[in-house]
C-alpha cells in the first residue's frame, strides 16, 4: 500500500494496522449511556475494519493479490 516508503514500508503498514484496528475496535464496540449502539460509530468502525483486513491480507501477509 505504501510503496513510496521503500524499506520503511513494513513499519508504516504496522502503524496503519494499529491505527485502523483501534478505530474499528472502538467503532464496533461503542455503546452509549443507555447501552445502545450509534450507526455512525458502526459505519466508521466497519469502514476501518475493511481497510484493516485489506492491508493485513494483501500487504502484510501477501495472501490476496488483487492486481
Amino acid at each position: 500500500m505504501f510503496e513510496f516508503a521503500g524499506e520503511l514500508e513494513p513499519l508504516i503498514n504496522m502503524i496503519f494496522l494499529i491505527g485502523t484496528g483501534a478505530v474499528a475496535w472502538h467503532g464496533v464496540g461503542f455503546r452509549d449511556e443507555k447501552g445502545e449502539t450509534e450507526w455512525v460509530h458502526l459505519l466508521f468502525g466497519c469502514i476501518a475494519g475493511v481497510f484493516f483486513f485489506g492491508v493485513l491480507f494483501q500487504d502484510v501477509l501477501g495472501i490476496v493479490d488483487v492486481f
